[in-house]
């Protein structure tokens, strides 16, 4: 069986940057197992797998699809950038013909458009609501050590803990943090959190800065490290930057070592646009 896959470098416009995804095109379902075993050979954050709803649907023709994702160990309800990197795919080497795309998920509904030279997701949009430092003081510690805190949040939709670092720091002390992931997954044993977010207001509006908001995401307790730029963080941090800025329209940057931009905009239906670019950066086939 040949399943034609690509990778994807999301969230830029450069290639070797923002967060690579793999893509798999399905024509018919894979036996279960599959997944996991594919998405760990690909070793990739996350690989995703588009698959046909009915036989005669068509990748350049049918504008609903159904769409898992994976990391190297585990399935995931939500992620941004495998779902950009998907409609990438779909958009720019199946030349779909549609306006928009509808991916089903474990999230519901998902919606991507093309608006030039970006893709935008429709994401919904999770709330994070203020945590007792005293209970996770422990893992804030492991990932931020002795930097100064302003705000501890939880999402529990998402199981995201979002850490604030103080105003006081630049961008470049958020690039500087050196985060143990094995530390982060050995202090926090009990499975309440499934990701780390690292958070830093930007300063927007000045002559060299044009970022609202900074971050960086660490997800060990599902097999990755350090994410480079994860749409689905941002379907927190979103809501948390919204409320403290007094802003609808944003635009983020994650950075991690190889970065990445987000555009974001909160719709009044109570959902998230979350646009970014995307490069194609590998095609061939898959052979199992």
């Amino acid at each position: 069986m040949q399943v034609p896959t690509f990778t994807v470098d999301a969230f830029t416009d450069e290639p070797f940057h923002g967060n690579p995804a793999a893509v798999c095109l399905l024509e018919d379902e894979l036996e279960e197992g599959w997944h996991q075993k594919i998405a760990m050979e690909m070793k990739l954050s996350e690989t995703a797998f588009v698959r046909k709803l009915h036989p005669t649907d068509n990748f350049t023709k049918s504008s609903r699809f159904g769409l898992r994702w994976f990391t190297p160990t585990n399935e995931v309800r939500l992620c941004g950038h495998a779902t950009l990197a998907s409609a990438a795919v779909l958009f720019r080497k199946k030349k779909n013909m549609n306006s928009s795309l509808t991916f089903i998920t474990l999230s519901g509904e998902l919606n991507a458009r093309q608006a030039g030279g970006q893709i935008i997701l429709d994401l919904p949009l999770y709330s994070a609501y203020p945590q007792d430092l005293q209970e996770v003081e422990e893992l804030v510690k492991a990932a931020v050590g002795n930097m100064n805190v302003q705000d501890v949040r939880y999402s529990p939709d998402t199981e995201k803990l979002l850490v604030r670092l103080s105003d006081a720091y630049e961008r470049s002390d958020l690039e500087k943090l050196n985060v143990n992931a094995q530390e982060l997954l050995w202090t926090e044993m009990a499975r309440k959190v499934a990701g780390l977010i690292v958070t830093l207001k930007g300063k927007a509006g000045g002559k060299l800065e044009r970022y609202d908001f900074y971050s960086r995401y660490f997800a060990p307790w599902n097999g990755v490290s350090e994410d480079p730029v994860t749409g689905s963080a941002h379907a927190v941090l979103s809501s948390y930057w919204s409320q403290q800025l007094g802003k609808k329209e944003m635009c983020a940057f994650q950075c991690s070592a190889r970065g990445g931009e987000l555009k974001i905009l909160l719709r009044d239906d109570g959902r998230v646009d979350v646009g970014g670019q995307a490069v194609l950066v590998l095609e061939g086939s898959l052979t199992i």
